[in-house]
């Protein structure tokens, strides 16, 4: 059940997404970690069905940036809204709810449960929002058959290939009909045929179901499914890159 305090506030709010208005949007936000300036006042905008690549090198900030976005990290300056909802000044408690309702997430190394199997990993979301079983596991059967999974179901993560266990990460980011997909190094792990395969079926699903997707990654070739691209470097936008 949401927390009644979970409900956006009308006070100051943007107006809800349109074509000229970003879904998602974090504005001059900076975060620490310690004496380790991360981000260094940051603006970036997501539209609604866009898909954002976020690129920089290794340790330029773009991780921070998306776990400021999703609500994973609270910034420390600066502001983030999502939907018309200012989501840094939320509880833990509703960003929890916001992450499990409205988002979905695809990690490098996928981040399975490994005692589960496929189908079992990707009905997790659905059951702890309170779907009943039977039909989590017809909603996540559909959705592993689209992303050429089918007759692998009860196989557990360990005896995945590496870009089949990726796309059980995908599915499962997917089956709840987020409105953002979050994908940090999607294809790190994979092999180029693999990650590739892994891109085509994620953007394509995604697009299917009119899902944002912000994409952290420092391969040109992944970055390329994107409709926009943002540089990162010393915490900072460094540049933008038009479609």
């Amino acid at each position: 059940m949401s927390d009644p305090g979970c409900q956006p506030a009308a006070a100051s709010a943007p107006p809800a997404p349109t074509a000229d208005q970003p879904l998602l949007s974090a504005r001059a936000v900076t975060k620490s970690f310690g004496t380790t300036q991360a981000l260094r006042g940051v603006d970036v905008r997501v539209m609604a069905g866009e898909v954002l690549a976020v690129m920089g090198p290794s340790g330029s900030g773009k991780s921070t940036l998306l776990h400021c976005l999703a609500g994973i990290v609270r910034p420390d300056h600066g502001e983030v809204w999502f939907d018309g909802r200012r989501t840094d000044l939320l509880s833990e408690t509703c960003r929890s709810e916001l992450r499990r309702d409205r988002f979905g997430f695809v990690f490098q190394f996928g981040q399975l449960v490994p005692e589960l199997r496929a189908i079992e990993n990707v009905m997790l979301p659905l059951l702890l929002a309170g779907w009943r079983r039977a039909a989590a596991r017809a909603q996540a059967a559909d959705l592993l058959a689209r992303l050429e999974l089918d007759g692998l179901e009860h196989r557990r993560p360990g005896e995945l290939s590496g870009g089949q266990a990726q796309r059980v990460a995908v599915a499962r980011a997917l089956v709840s009909g987020p409105s953002v997909v979050f994908a940090d190094e999607p294809t790190g792990s994979l092999d180029t045929l693999a990650g590739e395969r892994v891109m085509d079926l994620l953007t394509d699903c995604a697009r299917e179901r009119d899902a944002s997707i912000v994409i952290v990654t420092h391969e040109a070739r992944v970055a390329a499914y994107a409709d926009r691209e943002v540089v990162v470097r010393d915490g900072r936008i460094a540049a933008l890159v038009a479609p």
